[in-house]
């Protein structure tokens, strides 16, 4: 079939195979291309089939020669629908580490439950031993708690007064105002149980006692901090509580794994382009003006270029692990330099329809959003006839 983007607000709901695939062998020729590190030798990552977990797999595996194991819920294709665009680079990702002669697995389901958890194990134990790196990586709107079977939604809200901004329309780039009322108690609790720590912890638990985390083992999380224009909705927000948990989880891990020589971190990212960041207010503008700014300054980063960076100069760099004074890893630091965040916000005060195209960087971010499905990637032909239906090699 011809497979063109189909759109819904901040959704794409059709992926193109071969632009995914594209998409995976360019970041695997940018690892390919920079200097070699020692990392870890065998990898968990939970949620795998996009963003900073798919660049987190594809750096350990391309960067430092690891043997892969990704947890992630996509879909297939069926019928006329196309496979998820995670589906997709997950086939790509698996074919092009066969080549490489690397050991690699795929699990599609629920990552939250138990019965997943347990299967994950079964296959670290059947082909790996132990794993010495988890990536955590999950970035999902709901949540069915294992024990409990209560189904939580997050909601991505102010705490406190109404939050009115500037917020875009990325995909017409008229720039509007909007406002978002304030989360009841019960939507923070939710959306702390979705994006939390919980199950973060939940899964270091059950890896160490079924006997998988090496000695040594290192686990890491991600979270975003962001500019001064969106802690009203994100760092302040629903968003915000969520992340502190995750943040305070990562201590906590931290003490259990130091017994066995081991360390648990939440590294601090820069804002990219995701399908989740899409949906938040007001963030696709900062993005656009950020982009903007740091492109002009020569500082801009994509995701398989922050994540080699996190892995060759952090994790795996020379010495300790450089963290701020909450003990965290900034991989967010150029993005939050005081000379990048001074332009942007001078920027903000002026942005409007009529200059956002001059003041922020739309048609990157656009061009951004859609190949995040495989789409608007040079060397592909869209007006060809391709085969939707892709199977995932080692899928377990």
């Amino acid at each position: 079939m011809i497979i063109h983007p189909k759109t819904r607000g901040f959704i794409c709901t059709t992926a193109h195979p071969e632009g995914c695939a594209k998409q995976i062998e360019n970041q695997i020729e940018y690892i390919q291309a920079q200097k070699k590190f020692t990392g870890p030798a065998n990898v968990l990552v939970i949620g795998a089939s996009t963003g900073y977990g798919l660049a987190s797999r594809i750096a350990a595996a391309f960067g430092a020669g690891a043997n892969t194991i990704g947890v992630f819920f996509d879909r297939a294709a069926e019928g006329s629908r196309t496979a998820t665009a995670g589906w997709y680079n997950t086939a790509a990702f698996e074919a092009k580490a066969q080549e490489k002669g690397l050991k690699s697995f795929s699990i599609v389901g629920d990552a939250f439950s138990d019965s997943i958890k347990a299967k994950t194990i079964e296959l670290i134990q059947s082909e790996f031993g132990q794993v010495d790196l988890v990536v955590y990586s999950l970035a999902s709107p709901r949540r069915t708690h294992p024990v409990t079977g209560e189904t939580f939604s997050s909601v991505i809200k102010p705490i406190g007064p109404t939050y009115t901004n500037k917020t875009l329309n990325f995909h017409t780039g008229e720039v509007s105002t909007t406002s978002i009322e304030p989360a009841t108690e019960e939507e923070i609790r939710q959306t702390i149980a979705v994006m939390g720590g919980e199950d973060w912890k939940m899964w270091i638990e059950q890896l160490s006692e079924a006997g998988v985390l090496a000695n040594g083992v290192t686990t890491v999380a991600y979270s975003y901090v962001g500019p001064e224009v969106t802690q009203p909705i994100y760092r302040e927000g629903t968003i915000g509580k969520a992340k502190n948990d995750l943040e305070n989880t990562a201590t906590e891990l931290n003490e259990r794994l130091q017994a066995q020589g081991g360390r648990a971190f939440v590294s601090v990212n820069k804002a990219l382009v995701t399908q989740s960041s899409s949906a938040i207010p007001v963030v696709p503008l900062y993005i656009s003006a950020l982009y903007k700014v740091m492109k002009e300054k020569e500082l801009h980063e994509n995701c398989i270029e922050q994540m080699y960076r996190l892995f060759s100069e952090r994790l795996y760099g020379e010495g300790e692990v450089q963290v701020d004074e909450k003990g965290l890893i900034r991989i967010d630091d150029w993005e939050m330099r005081e000379d990048v965040q001074a332009e942007v916000e001078r920027r903000w005060q002026e942005l409007d329809s009529d200059n956002v195209t001059l003041l922020a960087d739309l048609s990157g971010y656009q061009k951004d959003f859609f190949q995040l499905f495989g789409f608007q990637t040079e060397g592909i032909d869209y007006e060809a006839e391709v085969d939707q239906n892709v199977d995932i090699p080692n899928l377990y």
